[in-house]
């Protein structure tokens, strides 16, 4: 219970900054700001309280606003695993210091700006509730927005989901495309991933994880990329 609620606080703190990131760069009016309609979808998708929603725009728009920048990192894990950190800081000292300090007790090491983007690809990530959609069709009617991936998955409560990926430069795009066809995405994202993953033993894998874990408890880390496999 207590990681549910850890990971629902996460999420909150998390969405707060990309909503006063989103509003700093293309303001408070999510009719003329695409970046903040996918916040708004992101923070239903998570459960997001209405006035925590209103308040990180009142603070995005207030006097003492805190200015957030987002600033990648990349390291390694144990076992070879390659790992993208992103984060929306207002210390970049404490951040890195924070950063470096995950990696090291994690039994792995940050490293250089380029040294494990290149195993990744910058992509859009839509999820959707497939009740009432047909997958062939949508694959049909999307390929000229950018799709380049449509599958199904599965939820993190063991629902059903459908997965669009587009290119990184295709998301607005696409996003656009599923506004006018009145589909509704249940989370909109930027995901970094793999083109070739590593395998692991559950025993590695454990190894791996639990750095994960210290990384995305930081309170200026975003989101955690890797390429475990």
């Amino acid at each position: 219970m207590f990681a549910r609620w850890d990971k629902m606080a996460k999420n909150f703190t998390r969405i707060g900054k990309e909503i006063i990131i989103a509003v700093k760069a293309g303001g408070p009016d999510p009719n003329q700001n695409a970046a903040l309609r996918r916040c708004f979808q992101n923070a239903r998708s998570v459960g997001m309280p209405k006035d925590r929603v209103e308040a990180a725009i009142k603070r995005a728009q207030g006097k003492e606003l805190v200015n957030y920048d987002e600033i990648l990192y990349e390291g390694y894990a144990p076992h070879g695993v390659a790992i993208l950190v992103e984060t929306a800081t207002d210390n970049h000292v404490r951040t890195v210091a924070n950063v470096k300090s995950c990696f090291t007790k994690g039994h792995g090491a940050l490293g250089n700006s380029g040294s494990v983007a290149f195993q990744f690809k910058k992509m859009g990530c839509f999820k959707l509730k497939p009740e009432g959609l047909n997958a062939e069709d949508m694959e049909l009617e999307l390929i000229d927005f950018g799709l380049e991936e449509l599958g199904e998955s599965t939820g993190e409560n063991g629902e059903d989901i459908l997965v669009i990926r587009c290119a990184f430069a295709d998301f607005g795009n696409m996003q656009k495309a599923l506004e006018e066809k009145k589909i509704i995405p249940t989370s909109a994202e930027l995901e970094w991933i793999p083109t070739v993953t590593v395998p692991m033993s559950d025993e590695q894998a454990e190894d791996v994880s639990k750095l994960i874990d210290r990384l995305e408890q930081d309170e200026d880390v975003q989101k955690v990329f890797h390429n475990m496999g």
